[in-house]
């Protein structure tokens, strides 16, 4: 009896908070959204854009399951540890392949294969460890085996489109996506369960981007390759490091404590609760963080060679093409829009917030003539202006 016992999921309780296990699942994550800013830079164009965008779709969903899930139960104990860890080691085989997602080789396992076989790895290891969650609690083990038909289904088009190649894979990879996350949304309700610990969410949320926001600015770096020492890939570098504490100021500072005070403060069996995980955290966060990745592909593309014949940006003082700066700038508005929706959806917003998103936008033309190292500036000049503009007192 004893043996069954400490089988049994560890149920998590209110004051549960992140551990230090959940940190390193987040940081294998973000592994592989840093090998989508080199799969995007290596041929940039509208459909590479499209592409690396789902597959940050898959992994961001990937991982919000996974959120839900320590949410429940303990990630950090007997078989949920053991199912995440062999998920953490699918998820770095997928990240493996990335850059060579839609490259056909003559092997029997080629890379899109190879991705699809660990993303499905994941997706099944999700299942299994919900199915071992719901003991003892009919509802979640119903509302788990909805969740497993439409996850199930999306493994045909998955598989199917990596074995044609080309614009099938494209097409069926974006099938497998809307079957997976939309008809799955739908038969869970909007949500994955009880959110047990508001505060445990929140965290996990918050970490997550904060971890994004490092790595994707230590990517965009990389770019500058052995060239640092060049007077204009230390400005650039600088104001790249400069815009990302602005876009860290402006949701760690004041936005996310006040959004999981709300979080927090609602019932834990309610559905207020529930809305604001899956909306305001699961959903509102997916711009944040494809808002994070595609600005450091911005700053990346103006340290790094665009191609081996041509200067980089940086150094020829040349305007950015039309596809990058759209990424740069792009990627900022992207993720004013996911603070817009996250303070709605929580605490609150004000039409300034919607003002700056429009503002980014309105700046293109004018960034699209300027040199790079300038548009560059003048992104992180309004960031910084937005940052000193919402530190201002108010007068109630």
């Amino acid at each position: 009896m004893s043996r069954v016992h400490r089988s049994r999921p560890v149920l998590v309780e209110e004051a549960h908070r992140a551990t230090t296990f959940e940190i390193f699942f987040d940081l294998v994550l973000v592994f592989a959204l840093t090998r989508l800013i080199d799969f995007m830079a290596e041929s940039l164009g509208p459909l590479t854009l499209y592409q690396g965008l789902l597959l940050l779709l898959w992994f961001w969903y990937a991982w919000s399951c996974y959120a839900w899930l320590g949410n429940q139960v303990r990630a950090d104990n007997g078989p949920v540890l053991a199912g995440m860890l062999a998920a953490m080691g699918a998820i770095f085989v997928a990240a493996l392949a990335i850059p060579q997602a839609w490259q056909r080789h003559d092997g029997a396992l080629s890379p899109p294969l190879t991705l699809s076989i660990a993303y499905i790895v994941v997706r099944g290891l999700h299942l299994g460890l919900m199915t071992y969650s719901s003991s003892g609690n009919r509802q979640y083990r119903r509302q788990t085996m909805r969740f497993a038909v439409s996850t199930t289904i999306a493994w045909v088009p998955l598989l199917v489109g990596a074995i044609l190649g080309g614009t099938a894979q494209t097409v069926l990879w974006t099938v497998a996506f809307l079957v997976d996350y939309g008809v799955g949304r739908i038969a869970t309700a909007a949500s994955f369960g009880e959110v047990r610990s508001g505060a445990h969410f929140a965290e996990r949320h918050g970490l997550v981007l904060i971890i994004v926001l490092g790595e994707s600015l230590l990517s965009a770096g990389a770019g500058a390759g052995l060239a640092v020492i060049a007077w204009p890939v230390l400005l650039a570098a600088l104001f790249g490091f400069a815009a990302t504490v602005c876009l860290w100021w402006l949701y760690f500072v004041g936005v996310a404590p006040a959004a999981a005070k709300v979080l927090t403060s609602a019932s834990p069996r309610s559905r207020r609760r529930q809305q604001l995980a899956s909306d305001a955290y699961t959903l509102a966060h997916l711009p944040l963080v494809a808002g994070v990745v595609y600005f450091a592909l911005g700053i990346h593309l103006i340290l790094a060679n665009p191609t081996e014949q041509t200067r980089p940006w940086h150094a020829s003082g040349e305007p950015m093409s039309w596809s990058a700066i759209l990424v740069l700038y792009g990627g900022a508005a992207l993720y004013l829009t996911g603070r817009l929706l996250f303070l709605r959806l929580t605490v609150r917003s004000s039409p300034g917030h919607l003002v700056a998103i429009g503002i980014v936008l309105v700046l293109i033309p004018l960034a699209r003539t300027l040199p790079a190292l300038a548009a560059l500036g003048l992104l992180t000049a309004f960031l910084a202006a937005l940052v000193g503009y919402e530190r201002r007192p108010r007068v109630d």
